[in-house]
């Protein structure tokens, strides 16, 4: 089966330019009964800051469902938690809020392994990675850092006796950043 070969964004404008607005209203309302996505996007861009917080509220508990679901025991399927923030920051652009998500990301793992003891290599490099994303987004603002670092610094306490020198690199990376030496 061949490939389908995807409309290009100028393509598409040209052809949108064709519609009238009740056959750009149809289309759009198309879209938005095909695709859930398309139905966040929209609810978002329409409802603003309540429909922000829902689906805020929705990824994390996402998160901690791969991790510390309801019932069951966690699947730790990181690829799915961190779409999870991917798909957040995409509908939402609020990148508060996506932050404090990659952060939870991190403290969830950790207590994860904390709760069932040490992992593997791949799990510690996937909280390791997330966390170095973060600190690179404090890098370039500060006041983003000063919302976050108690937390920062608490994963890095709840990560002593962890193996893979996992705590040794998040200490690394929070003490990496520039400007933080200049205060202390």
């Amino acid at each position: 089966m061949g490939k389908v070969t995807k409309l290009k964004v100028t393509e598409l404008k040209k052809h949108l330019k064709e519609y009238d607005q009740k056959e750009l209203i149809n289309l759009v309302t198309d879209l938005y009964k095909l695709n859930e996505n398309v139905q966040q996007y929209l609810t978002v861009k329409f409802n603003g800051e309540e429909t922000i917080k829902d689906l805020y509220l929705k990824a994390k508990k996402e998160i901690r469902d791969e991790f510390f679901p309801d019932k069951g025991s966690g699947k730790m399927r990181l690829a799915e938690a961190k779409s999870t923030i991917t798909n957040f920051k995409k509908l939402t652009n609020d990148h508060v809020k996506m932050v404090d998500l990659m952060v939870f990301y991190v403290e969830v793992g950790t207590e994860f392994t904390n709760a069932y003891g040490d992992i593997d290599e791949r799990f510690y490099s996937s909280m390791y990675s997330m966390y170095d994303k973060v600190i690179m987004e404090c890098e370039k603002d500060e006041a983003l850092f000063k919302e976050f670092h108690d937390r920062l610094y608490g994963i890095i306490v709840d990560s002593d006796g962890i193996g893979w020198g996992y705590p040794d690199g998040l200490e690394n990376l929070y003490y990496s950043i520039s400007w933080l030496e200049e205060e202390e």
